[in-house]
């Protein structure tokens, strides 16, 4: 069956006489169904569905938590067997369902098997790049290579390094910070945008379904980052590492939780919001 790939949406032509197309979002879950009979009259309907996708309501709802919730945090863990071109300050992302009473040791291994090909689905990964699959006994994971700078001082974007499945159905993703040859960067517009971006792939992989979901997120090894513009095009020259010789932590602590549009429409506004509470949490914040 063809398919296409057009500004984040996965389309698939399904063979009938009304040439039927069915459109998914690549990170999301949303569907829509409309007929066309050639490309010039299917693409204005796939643009006028994604402006209609951005500019409706949000349809987030928070409810504060009883207790906090317990949450398995990596941040103590160092990068482990992760191929992380040396960089050991990473970002992570929590995301666990309410209600829900996790998986038997037989469905986290069916799912286990599952991640290498839900994590290709997404798009998130080139199909050129390998990918581990790892497993102890409380979780199972899937491990992405680090891309290797051209030399020392080029600036590196975040990348996604790992996702992991817990028995107690907390999906977790680990990733690169923005950096320079100065270190890795807090940097208040890019920092939003790569967490709503990993909310939506953790949308995308298909596994948390719960409508009630708490979200966290946290930095490994704080003292070693500046808050600062990441610029991809050349290096900062000097960085103020307001956290060198201190010890911090920098994570969220949730205490409300939130719809499962956190991972698709409303994955911008939560990603705000954390965004800026590790930021206000860092020594050097202004």
């Amino acid at each position: 069956m063809p398919r296409l790939v057009y500004r984040k949406l996965d389309v698939t032509f399904e063979p009938s006489q009304h040439k039927f197309v069915r459109v998914v979002e690549a990170y999301a879950t949303g569907v829509f169904r409309d007929s066309f009979h050639t490309a010039a009259d299917l693409l204005p309907k796939v643009a006028g569905k994604i402006r209609e996708l951005e500019s409706g309501p949000s349809p987030l709802a928070f409810a504060k938590v009883a207790q906090s919730p317990a949450l398995h945090w990596t941040l103590e863990e160092g990068t482990g067997g992760l191929q992380t071109a040396g960089v050991t300050t990473l970002l992570e992302l929590h995301v666990l369902p309410l209600d829900s009473a996790g998986y038997s040791a037989r469905e986290l291994e069916a799912l286990g098997q599952s991640l290498p090909g839900r994590v290709r689905a997404t798009g998130m990964v080139e199909d050129d790049i390998p990918l581990s699959s790892s497993r102890s006994q409380g979780h199972m994971a899937v491990s992405v290579p680090a891309s290797r700078p051209r030399s020392w001082d080029t600036p590196r974007p975040g990348q996604l390094i790992e996702v992991r499945l817990y028995k107690t159905g907390q999906l977790s993703t680990r990733a690169l910070l923005p950096q320079d040859s100065m270190g890795p960067i807090l940097d208040p517009n890019a920092l939003p945008k790569q967490i709503a971006e990993l909310l939506k792939f953790t949308g995308a992989l298909d596994i948390i379904r719960q409508d009630r979901i708490v979200v966290a997120a946290g930095v490994s090894e704080p003292a070693m980052t500046s808050i600062d513009t990441f610029d991809p095009r050349q290096s900062r020259r000097t960085a103020r590492l307001a956290g060198f010789g201190r010890s911090f932590a920098l994570r969220t602590e949730p205490d409300e939780s939130v719809t499962l549009a956190a991972l698709q429409a409303g994955a911008e506004e939560v990603a705000e919001h954390l965004a800026r509470a590790l930021i206000a949490h860092h020594p050097s914040a202004p």
